[in-house]
């Protein structure tokens, strides 16, 4: 059963007990570059960066090995964590006992409720980032909840890490010593004397700060800046010694300590509280460039009425990022999904980093996720995502790899420096699933000839050598022969990606697997591993792009495309020598010399009819080529498609081995026929489904480690990549069957994900889709996952029905009938053509998905047959939301 219970449709929700469950944590950020994790006790960390920790890094076994928190103490006589995190309250916790913890929280709040009859205290605590401000802000209430009157000391106390992740195992007592702490009238700061980490030695700029006052702005009187003083010998945090002794602090404003670990350890003034009164403090804990400036910027909440507000404007904030809801029979998953909605802004956000299960990387967004989070963009936020996909294709290189480091700045792509050379032989194709939808959301066909830059470092021959004449002084732009920077179209950009992919091909004709595709662990099969599963779609890629040529050339007259005349050998390769395995190969290798350090100043106008009919007779031959060598069975009447080829150049999959991105790409590629959908939908659920664990695992368990394909076979079997029901290839599973009119296979996909998801009981997460789910139901690696895109654009798209066609508003509702209301009602608003609408089907008869079909459509009095024209939407008013009535 579900443990957390939603409260209206604006994604909040109540949980009582939430402790009772480990790894869970909860994201707190905001646009001025705060990054934190809170547990139910308040543990996770703070940060804005890799190199400016302001707790101690945490990974998800620190959350409860660890005993830094936020803690905040009440002593009565006796010592009390108002978080729970204390040594003899962490005693009682498989004990019955009267204390009710009780947690709300919502977009990006967190409301954390305790309460301890036998002590007569109670506490409410609520954390938030506020817009535009470096800080974490918390609203400390506490309460006396006994018949008689209670004297209280309050101390908040947070442990102050202050440098970078690296130091955690790199230098932490040597770093320690950088630190120059001072007691303010408010708080403690530390201002590190020097970075010391792999950047080398450099003069500290980060400041960080701790500060606490009363509600009315009131500061601390008491404070405890050293760690070791503050715990005392012996001590901890969850048991110090200047809170179990109610020790008096000896330090005050203007003292400065050199050289130790500090805590943000601030005590109040005592308080006598009669039966029933609360008394409130604030506590901000934030980042600057000087100690004053970070006081100004907690002045601006030093009241309850100023925190309260920035509250409100917070939650508002958050709301206004989240812009598509849903109404359908099930309340509950609509509300589920609006927290689906929110994950691609926080993986904006967050990067793939910075939350306690990302314990790798540092915070950057890797290439797909780049195209893939746009996918939400298009959904949610329209606005800007032109210009973002067009510096996006900067990162393109003209062998048709990419870089792999992405700046902090939009469209700000980083040679890699280490000389670590790996291509993603998937990376091409993103892209144009990407391009594809703005174009069909937008209508803009023009956008295909804007022009941008190629990136350029050592690396050419996609991966397989170096460029010996390029050095870091000649820039990360591609320049021509005369020492211009060489610019192309969009539409260039995404030839060249995909036709060198096309000719990059193995021995068994697929494209080349190289370092990895979308399953970073396939990394062992660089030599002879092949990617069938992507060739697939790199195929019908190249057939859906002649597409959007031939409708560039019909609606807005463009008769012919500028490409650089090196490119001219891949486009008119001669189709009777597609297969010729040795021939492909050095096509791609003449093209790829011939752009190794410089390309031609020339660029040649191709007519689009021809390059259309170039791309349609390759994408054609790989469908055909698969289809003729990549179907296996089991022996017992199943039937997939083949995904990929190992480094001893074998088939991996068939008789009982079966991966799921295999058959993802077939089926969304339109490469497996119609019939063949039907049994990859049956041998699935027949190898793959396990509805304990949420669904599709990813692959059969091969019970091997299979060193000749790649990492993911040395992983525990049904974790991670090897055979975890991932999130990401299990929504696009349902994308993809959806999108071949497979409406209730794609909606049990989706729906045994989803309702995994829900109940609390077995996925022990928070609201939101995780990256995958483990053997024993968790849900792990919350909120940063691309599954959330997709899962969007498939209920948006997909189940709904409501998307773009070059601009033009179109339904293909594949709702089944269990979906509809009471009422025999579904809907979805979102934003289209930069207008609100709210679409409502109405299934008066409650008919199943092929039963019913599209009566009638109206719009503000207006009627349509099966499409509203862009024209239309963008004349309604821009402040309204609009209902379009499909009736069914």
């Amino acid at each position: 059963m579900k443990k957390y219970e939603f409260l209206g449709d604006n994604g909040d929700f109540k949980m009582e007990s939430p402790g009772s469950y480990s790894y869970l944590y909860f994201p707190v950020a905001n646009d001025a570059g705060v990054l934190s994790s809170v547990t139910p006790t308040l543990a996770g960390d703070i940060k804005q960066n890799q190199n400016a920790f302001l707790m101690e890094p945490v990974s998800a076994e620190n959350l409860h090995e660890s005993r830094v928190s936020r803690n905040f103490w009440v002593y009565d006589g006796k010592p009390w964590s108002a978080t729970g995190a204390s040594a003899p309250q962490e005693a009682e916790l498989f004990f019955d006992t009267p204390v009710k913890t009780f947690l709300k929280a919502g977009m990006l709040y967190h409301t954390i409720s305790r309460e301890d009859p036998e002590r007569g205290l109670a506490s409410e605590i609520t954390s938030f980032a506020p817009a535009h401000e470096p800080l974490e802000l918390m609203k400390v209430v506490i309460k006396n909840i006994s018949s008689s009157s209670k004297e209280i000391n309050a101390t908040a106390a947070i442990p102050m890490y202050g440098r970078s992740a690296d130091n955690i195992r790199d230098h932490r007592h040597v770093t320690s010593l950088l630190h120059r702490t001072e007691v303010r009238s408010r708080g403690i700061c530390i201002n590190p004397t020097l970075t010391f980490d792999e950047r080398g030695h450099k003069k500290g700029e980060m400041t960080y700060g701790v500060f606490a006052c009363e509600k009315d702005g009131t500061a601390p009187c008491r404070f405890y800046p050293v760690t070791e003083e503050y715990i005392g010998e012996g001590g901890s945090f969850t048991w110090p010694e200047s809170i179990v002794k109610n020790l008096q602090g000896t330090y005050k404003q203007g003292d400065k300590i050199d050289g130790y670990e500090t805590v943000g350890a601030l005590g109040f003034a005592k308080k006598t509280l009669a039966a029933g009164e609360s008394v409130t403090y604030i506590v901000g804990m934030g980042f600057g460039r000087s100690f004053a400036e970070m006081e100004e910027a907690f002045a601006k909440f030093d009241t309850e009425e100023k925190l309260e507000k920035a509250l409100a404007e917070s939650k508002e904030y958050w709301q206004s990022q989240v812009n598509v809801k849903y109404h359908t029979g099930d309340a509950d998953l609509d509300k589920w999904m609006y927290w689906v909605n929110l994950q691609p802004s926080l993986r904006r956000i967050y990067g793939c980093s910075f939350l306690p299960h990302h314990d790798y990387g540092k915070g950057g967004r890797g290439w797909r996720d780049l195209w893939q989070d746009c996918l939400a963009l298009l959904m949610m936020n329209p606005d800007g995502v032109r210009e973002m996909l067009k510096d996006n294709f900067g990162g393109v290189r003209m062998d048709g790899s990419n870089a792999t480091i992405i700046g902090v700045k939009q469209g700000e792509f980083i040679a890699d420096r280490n000389n670590i050379t790996r291509v993603w032989m998937d990376h091409g194709m993103w892209p144009f699933l990407t391009t594809k939808l703005y174009i069909d959301q937008s209508g803009d066909l023009k956008f295909l000839l804007e022009d941008n830059v190629y990136f350029k470092d050592p690396q050419v021959l996609r991966g397989e050598e170096k460029d010996t004449l390029w050095s870091e002084e000649q820039g990360n732009n591609q320049l021509t022969e005369g020492g211009n920077v060489y610019k192309g179209s969009i539409i260039e950009h995404m030839l060249i990606q995909h036709l060198t992919a096309f000719f990059d091909v193995g021995e068994h004709g697929h494209i080349r697997l190289r370092g990895a595709d979308w399953n970073d662990a396939l990394d062992m099969a660089k030599e002879r591993g092949e990617s069938v599963a992507f060739t697939t779609i790199y195929g019908d890629n190249l057939r859906a792009m002649a597409e959007l040529l031939l409708a560039l050339k019909a609606k807005e007259g463009i008769c012919g495309i500028d490409v650089p005349s090196e490119l001219l050998s891949l486009i008119k390769f001669d189709a009777a020598d597609l297969g010729d395995i040795a021939k492909m190969q050095g096509a791609l290798k003449a093209y790829c010399e011939s752009v190794r350090h410089t390309v031609s100043d020339k660029k040649i106008a191709v007519d689009i009819e021809d390059l259309a009919a170039s791309l349609k007779e390759k994408a054609a031959w790989v469908k055909k080529h698969i289809l003729e060598n990549e179907v296996v069975t089991d022996g017992k009447g199943n039937e997939w498609i083949n995904g990929y080829y190992d480094n001893s150049g074998r088939q991996v999959e068939g008789n009982d081995r079966m991966m799921l991105t295999g058959q993802v790409f077939a089926i969304m590629s339109g490469t497996a026929p119609d019939e063949l959908v039907g049994k990859i939908a049956k041998a699935a659920d027949a190898y793959l489904y396990d509805g304990a664990v949420g669904g599709y695992r990813l692959n059969t368990n091969f019970n091997e480690i299979k060193t000749d394909m790649g990492r993911m076979f040395g992983f525990a079997y049904g974790t991670k990549e090897n055979g975890a029901v991932f999130s990401h290839m299990t929504t696009m599973y349902a994308n993809a069957l959806y999108a071949r009119g497979f409406a209730k296979e794609g909606y049990k996909a989706f729906y045994t994900l989803a309702s995994h998801c829900l109940d609390t009981e077995k996925s022990k997460i928070y609201p939101g889709v995780p990256e995958y789910i483990d053997p024993k139901g968790r849900g792990l690696y919350h909120y940063l996952t691309g599954a959330a895109s997709w899962l969007l654009m498939t209920v948006v798209t997909e189940m709904f029905g409501v998307k773009g066609t070059l601009g033009d508003l179109t339904f293909t509702p594949k709702l089944l009938a269990c979906q509809f209301d009471g009422e025999g009602k579904a809907s979805v608003s979102l934003d289209f053509a930069g207008r609100h609408i709210k679409v409502i089907y109405v299934n008066a008869a409650k008919a199943e998905y092929g039963s019913y079909s599209i009566k009638s459509i109206s719009m503000g009095g207006k009627t349509y047959n099966g499409v509203i024209p862009r024209a239309d939407i963008v004349a309604l008013d821009a402040k309204a939301t609009h209902d379009i009535v499909v009736n069914l």
